[in-house]
Parts: C-alpha cells; structure tokens; sequence
C-alpha cells in the first residue's frame, strides 16, 4: 500500500518530544531543531508562557501542540508553584520520551517536575545558554544559580551547553549522566549573506552622514549589554565624524542617553528601538560592537560577522569561542574604555584591514550555522 520497510522502521523508533521554556519568545530560536524532529517522523510539543507574546505562528503551521505553562522569569515568583503543578500533570500524563528544557527557570521547574517519568524511561535534555555563573561573575550569581543548577543536574540525562567555557565547568562540576557541547542554536546565513542593501540609500534612510565611521550594537538597553562602555570609548576618539546606532529597547535607554549627553555626542549616539531589519543595520556599517560582561555565545556578534564587520568585543564567557584578537577583530575587559577606544582608532584609520577582517569573519562564522547545529542535534536525540 506504499508503505515502505524504511517507513516502518521510522515509525516504530519515531519519539514524542516536548520543548519547554520559560517564555515563548524562545522557542522562536528552534525552528530549525523542530522541523528536523518532525521531518524525521517524531512529533513534538511546545510548552512556554504566552502572557507577553504569542508562540510564533509557525508553529501552528507545523502542527506542533502548545501547552500553556504559567512560568515566571522570576524564580521567587509564586506562579511557578502553578507552573510545577500543572507541567508536572502534562508529563505524566503525556508519555514523552523526551523532554527538553531551556531556560533556568523553565528547566529547574521541569526537572522537578520530571523526576517521576524519568524513572520510567522518559530523557529529560537541557540546554544551558550560558550558565549565570562563570569566571569573573558576581558572588550573587555563584551563590543563587550554582547549587540549583548543580541539584537539578542530577535528574539531566544530557546536558548541553553553548560554549567551551561551560562545558569545561560543566564535566567537573554537574553530575548529569551527559554532558555535551553544541556550537549554540544555529545561525541561518543566508539570511544574512544574501541581502541586497544599498549602504548609502540604507544610511539616508537612517539619518546617518554618509562618510561617517558607523558603530553599530543590538541588544536590550540593560546593564549587562554594558553599551555605556562604547560611548565613552567613542567620546575619546581621534576620529571625530563617528556615530553610534544602537538597536535594542530596555530601561537604560534615558540613562545611557544621559551619558551621551554629558560627553558631548548626544547627537551621535541614535537609539533605534525594536528592529527586524538587523542585515541592513550590518551591512550600512563600519564595525559591530559587543562589550556585554556576559554572553552564554551572543548570537547578535555572530549575526554581525555573517554580514562581514569587524568586532570589537569584550573578552567574556561565550565570545570567547569565535573573537580572537587581531583575527576576528579585538576584544578586552567589558569596562576597558581605553582599549576600546584605541581599537576603534586602529580600524577607523585602515580600510583595508577592517575589510580583510570582516571577510575572514565571514568563514569563521559558518561552524555556527544551523546546518552544523542541527546535524549536532539530530546525533544527540539518535
């Protein structure tokens, strides 16, 4: 009847696999994971909160099955006892094979919740995108996030982390039964290399001078972001027909405008709010700057190197894993203003080096893509 022995075999070995995170904007980032699960024969769920966004829609389109889970992005939050109660019925009642977490307030609760169908055959996996503790991180994060992650590893059957840095901790320290490195969720390149963008049109656009040097940064308007390093590096440089976009909103924004102020380049520093049209943004510039004090990989810098601009980044957590000084651009400490600054000279002056620069980017960026990522992942669930 059209059924292969090939078909046979994929049904009997196909898996039911729920993803979980805290919030739905997350799962925006395993599109690609998914579509490979469901073009294997497995079926898979979705469980997340919706209270801020919907699930993106393509998932309906996919057929998956959306749970909704009232977590909290507050682990002091009492909708997370609401969260364990109604995720813990979900799992035992469901019979997942697999059920997998991101996100640490999503997975602590659904590690808790998965001790009972563990012991039943169900494999809990968690991807870990960035642990809050790492080298140089404040003692509160040690103190708060450690012994949680380190509890719940027990009750991991795999654990995976984004970047050298924590899986290196994560062999030591975490008593998961695996413990496994992917290179983050996966870059689409062609997103980024086939953009058909007029720099000068593009810079009009944005009220940009068309000769200036032109930074360009995008994350959330918060202290970590640690954008206030750039505009007091740009503030002390020799080159003085520079400007500074940044596209992000967040609650810095009055604070950081403040600064920019008080050093004389108010009207060189441009906050764009919420953007979607990022390859534009790269492509209209000169250099890409991620001073972030932390990073579980920081897939805005590997955006930016897709598009072929240099980086100037801070020497932290997962940047580590694809800046390299000279090579991919410079890095040093997140607050280091001079440095920043001299560097920013250094490419502002040499043309032809901050181009060589972007163009290797180009190649070091593709161990990153969702090709690479999604065949890592396709071995793991095997």
């Amino acid at each position: 009847m059209g059924i292969t022995t090939s078909n046979i075999c994929r049904r009997s070995n196909s898996m039911k696999i729920l993803y979980v995170t805290t919030i739905s904007n997350t799962m925006t980032f395993f599109i690609e994971h998914i579509k490979m699960l469901l073009n294997e024969g497995h079926s898979v769920e979705l469980a997340c909160s919706s209270a801020l966004k919907p699930v993106n829609p393509i998932y309906n389109e996919l057929g998956c099955k959306i749970h909704e889970i009232p977590f909290s992005r507050s682990p002091f939050s009492k909708n997370n006892i609401a969260a364990y109660k109604k995720l813990k019925r979900l799992v035992e009642s469901e019979g997942y094979d697999i059920v997998h977490c991101h996100t640490p307030n999503a997975a602590m609760i659904t590690r808790l919740a998965c001790r009972k169908v563990r012991k039943q055959g169900t494999k809990v996996f968690y991807t870990a995108h960035g642990f809050h503790f790492f080298k140089g991180a404040p003692l509160k994060n040690w103190l708060m996030f450690y012994p949680v992650e380190k509890i719940c590893a027990r009750w991991t059957d795999v654990l995976i982390t984004i970047n050298h840095e924590d899986y290196e901790f994560a062999k030591k320290n975490m008593p998961a039964k695996k413990v496994c490195h992917v290179p983050g969720v996966g870059l689409n390149l062609d997103k980024f290399r086939n953009v058909k963008c007029d720099r000068n049109e593009t810079r009009s656009l944005l009220g940009m001078p068309l000769d200036c040097f032109l930074l360009l940064s995008v994350g959330e308007l918060n202290a970590n972001k640690n954008h206030q390093t750039v505009i007091r590096a740009m503030a002390c440089m020799k080159q003085k027909n520079v400007h500074y976009m940044i596209a992000g909103v967040g609650c810095l924004k009055e604070n950081l405008h403040r600064l920019a102020v008080n050093l004389g380049i108010g009207e060189k520093v441009h906050f764009l709010g919420y953007r979607n049209d990022i390859p534009d943004l790269a492509y209209a510039s000169d250099v890409f700057c991620f001073m972030s004090r932390r990073e579980g990989l920081g897939m805005a810098a590997l955006e930016a190197m897709a598009c072929g601009l240099p980086l100037i980044s801070s020497n932290v957590h997962g940047i580590n894993d694809y800046s390299e000084n000279g090579v991919t651009g410079y890095k040093c400490a997140p607050c280091d203003v001079n440095k920043v600054c001299e560097y920013l000279d250094v490419l502002s002056e040499n043309s032809e080096l901050k181009k060589k620069i972007g163009e290797g980017n180009k190649r070091i960026v593709e161990r990153f893509s969702s090709d690479n990522v999604v065949a890592e992942m396709r071995r793991l669930y095997e």
